[in-house]
């Protein structure tokens, strides 16, 4: 998967576009979750999401831990344990 490439800290933007496979399409994703700003730059949620690597993220947005989920790369999801 193309988006494997993009798993570390500072590469939401490069893993989002990856993954939509449109850079508008990704900016304007970004724009309207509210991590980024209409000029282009990240806003204080968007920078700290950029911080942490896809697996960290996928932590946060499935509310599990590592000690009761794994971090699958090939999906970018969290598989429970």
């Amino acid at each position: 998967m193309e988006t494997t490439r993009f798993t570390g800290r500072g590469e939401l933007i490069p893993r989002l576009i990856a993954q939509v496979g449109n850079r508008d399409f990704a900016m304007n994703l970004l724009k309207d979750r509210g991590d980024m700003n209409q000029d282009g730059t990240l806003t204080a949620e968007g920078e700290k999401r950029n911080q942490m690597t896809a697996g960290e993220r996928a932590f946060d947005r499935s509310g599990e831990t590592p000690h009761t989920g794994e971090y699958n790369p090939e999906t970018n999801r969290i598989e429970k344990i």
